[in-house]
């Protein structure tokens, strides 16, 4: 309820409420996670029209289907594609407040998501190594720039997955926790989404060309 009191010296009156309402901590984080993940969408979505509009300049260097090997980045698809499904085990595990499986099954996406990152690591070694380098074409500038900036993600989402397991291990699933691993949650499954565009449009698209 608000209540006035009048202004001294011909000063405005001074309202204030006299009863506060109860907000429940961190109510409005989700909301603001999804408006993160909705500016995050747009960043890919403007490496993916680059890429289609640059996608075919090779510039006399080497086309996709000299240089993608298929089997290679299915096997990291694969690592990303398991990475989502322990998250998933361990998102179960913690709405039974099994703290221990949830701390297990993080660190097995933790593994999953190195993986992912070691593969996508010596893809990018071998090919600059045979000289299809981001400054070599347009083609290759826009790849490599798509491709890095989701790996970029994917490690931001190790380091802070590694966090939430030291916060899980010394305050336990607590509600501030559940919280947190349920934002990370979203963020790793969008990265996941994010990859699958990727191999479809860069890699399978680029080999059929």
């Amino acid at each position: 309820m608000a209540h006035v009191i009048p202004g001294n010296n011909g000063e405005e009156p001074v309202f204030y409420l006299a009863d506060e309402h109860d907000h429940e901590a961190g109510g409005s984080t989700m909301l603001g996670f999804w408006m993160y993940l909705m500016s995050d969408c747009l960043i890919f979505a403007m490496l993916f029209a680059c890429y289609g509009v640059y996608g075919g300049s090779y510039a006399g260097g080497p086309k996709p289907s000299e240089i993608f090997e298929l089997p290679l980045v299915a096997v990291n698809t694969t690592m990303l594609l398991l990475s989502s499904i322990t998250y998933g085990f361990a998102m179960l595990a913690m709405d039974e407040n099994r703290k221990t499986g949830t701390l297990v099954w993080l660190a097995i996406t933790g593994l999953f998501g190195a993986a992912f990152i070691g593969i996508e690591l010596s893809e990018f070694h071998a090919l600059i190594a045979e000289g299809a380098t981001p400054q070599r074409s347009a083609f290759l500038s826009s790849f490599f720039t798509l491709v890095a900036t989701h790996g970029l993600h994917v490690s931001i989402g190790l380091i802070w997955l590694v966090t939430l397991m030291v916060q899980v291990a010394r305050g336990g699933l607590i509600a501030a926790n559940k919280r947190r691993l349920m934002c990370l949650s979203l963020f790793w499954h969008f990265l996941d989404v994010i990859w699958i565009g990727v191999f479809t449009f860069v890699y399978l698209m680029g080999v059929i060309r």
